[in-house]
């Protein structure tokens, strides 16, 4: 079978895409493209997805680089690619090299792919709630900006995440968003029990505007919804199942 990603016109013509689990080498509940080296599934097979994504996104495979995401707002630049074992905790990368192609890796949090495509500057930023309230998506156009890109030619892509209509969340939750910003609370609805549903992908696009980029969108896929396509951490707790599987985002200069 072969891969499936999810594209986007404003990243055009740079190599890039949001992989779907579709096509992977893994089997059981990590069945299809599972490339989270820190998921409980064989490192070899885990291995053999990520060729296949590098081999999609046209680079060999040591140039296909991931970090060890932390949930912060730490961004690293990279002149060259990294070994494995030297990837640091951080949560987002830059690049000006061409060839060198930056993966975010998810399952319900937001992964961003961002190009200014003139100034030859990418990016690719992780963001759950915590990361994006942190400031990761400030912090990795911050960074873009640092190796030359500007803001207004920058465009940005959130890719398949948890949707508004399947994140449940309490009201702690809303509190922390409250003390940072009064008016974070147009991202929350009202849920059943008390319970409040968090707009993850709209807070992110509202960050990215207000960090001042030329184009912001989301694809408009929820991973929680589509369990044939993607992978979900809620979709796993609430299945009872002992871990999940990580998607993978991409995109090379």
């Amino acid at each position: 079978m072969s891969l499936e990603t999810v594209t986007a016109d404003c990243l055009h013509p740079l190599r890039h895409g949001f992989f779907t689990r579709k096509g992977g080498a893994s089997s059981g509940i990590y069945a299809g493209l599972n490339c989270g080296q820190g998921s409980g599934d064989q490192a070899q097979i885990v291995a053999i997805n990520r060729a296949r994504v590098a081999d999609a996104l046209g680079v060999g495979h040591g140039q296909l680089q991931t970090l060890h995401q932390v949930h912060s707002p730490n961004v690293v630049t990279l002149h060259a690619p990294v070994a494995a074992h030297d990837q640091v905790p951080a949560d987002a990368m830059v690049t000006k090299v061409p060839g060198l192609a930056l993966g975010v890796l998810t399952a319900d949090c937001a992964p961003v792919l961002l190009a200014d495509t003139t100034a030859g500057v990418i990016g690719v930023a992780h963001a759950g709630w915590r990361g994006a309230l942190g400031g990761i998506l400030t912090a990795t156009i911050d960074a873009m900006v640092a190796q030359g890109a500007q803001r207004v030619m920058i465009s940005a892509v959130i890719g398949p995440t948890i949707s508004q209509r399947a994140y449940e969340v309490g009201p702690e939750f809303l509190d922390a968003f409250v003390a940072d910003d009064p008016d974070h609370t147009r991202f929350f609805a009202n849920g059943q029990n008390g319970r409040m549903q968090f707009d993850l992908p709209g807070f992110a696009l509202a960050c990215l505007w207000q960090a001042g980029v030329g184009h912001a969108e989301w694809t408009g896929h929820c991973t929680y919804s589509d369990p044939e396509r993607f992978y979900s951490y809620r979709r796993s707790v609430h299945g009872q199942e002992v871990d999940y599987g990580r998607l993978i985002a991409g995109i090379v200069l």
